[in-house]
């Protein structure tokens, strides 16, 4: 097995997630006792870039059903990587806790092309690996995944329906918000919950004092987990006494407005949306 960790990150392509990925790679190196590579797959107006996306033309990428500005990119992960090795999938929204190869030394059992949360019909992709080489005949045809703005659905459904292809592996692999969980058994916390994401307090006034608006379009409140929020704060302040920099995030040329599904009505999850909590966090 390759000895170097693919890892492919899916975030936002006008500098609304530097946070966050300042965030992921600072965790993520610091537990990692194997080399990391790390690929962020971000919307892009270069007819060369295999991310490419003209919203105008309804060329590259079709987002235009997506949650998130990444969201369908998963699935062309094994393609990028020429159905060759494995490779790891990542939402932005993580603070990693553990040793990356200990889920990248996982064996893949038989018959199975891709490991993730969840069981019987109820499977989560937001952190998964691949069996590129498996998993080829599966996905479809590259430019298809790429060209139709259904292909995100169309794909969970079918696993959801060929669940004999998926791999469980260990739930805190992608611990959702805590999920009443001490810090100290999570691996991977994924803060999903995108009206309470922990960088929320940073990129909204970083964003707002440059006259810009996060690609979140729903309400914003307050985490219900302190101890997750000061962890997130201890990891920001760590990753720049370590030399990292929102900067080294930046995109050299902003994409612009990303055609997606609007989240006005975004309702979170049970974990952060506990019956009778309404803590606003002001945008």
């Amino acid at each position: 097995m390759n000895d170097t960790v693919k890892v492919f990150v899916g975030c936002d392509p006008n500098d609304c997630d530097l946070e966050q990925m300042m965030v992921l790679e600072y965790s993520l190196r610091k537990h990692a006792s194997l080399p990391v590579d790390i690929h962020w797959m971000q919307l892009s107006r270069n007819p060369e870039s295999f991310w490419y996306s003209s919203p105008e033309t309804e060329q590259g990428w079709r987002s235009d059903n997506w949650t998130t500005p990444f969201s369908g990119f998963r699935w062309s992960i094994p393609a990028f990587c020429n159905f060759e090795g494995r490779a790891i999938y990542m939402d932005a929204d993580v603070v990693v806790l553990s040793d990356i190869a200990e889920l990248w030394n996982t064996p893949f059992e038989p018959g199975k092309i891709v490991m993730a949360k969840g069981g019987k019909e109820s499977w989560r992709f937001c952190v998964s690996m691949w069996d590129c080489a498996r998993a080829k005949e599966h996905l479809p045809a590259l430019e298809q995944i790429i060209s139709d703005p259904r292909s995100h659905h169309k794909l969970r459904d079918y696993f959801g329906q060929n669940t004999g292809l998926i791999q469980g592996f260990d739930d805190q692999f992608n611990n959702i918000d805590g999920e009443h969980s001490p810090i100290d058994v999570i691996k991977i916390l994924h803060y999903s919950d995108i009206g309470t994401q922990l960088s929320h307090k940073y990129s909204f006034e970083r964003l707002a004092s440059g006259g810009e608006k996060h690609w979140f379009d729903g309400e914003v409140f307050e985490h219900p987990r302190k101890d997750l929020i000061e962890l997130f704060d201890r990891y920001y302040q760590e990753a720049l006494a370590n030399g990292y920099t929102l900067e080294q995030y930046k995109v050299g040329e902003r994409f612009g407005s990303v055609r997606k599904a609007s989240q006005k009505n975004y309702k979170g999850n049970d974990v952060t949306r506990a019956k009778g909590w309404r803590r606003f966090f002001s945008k």
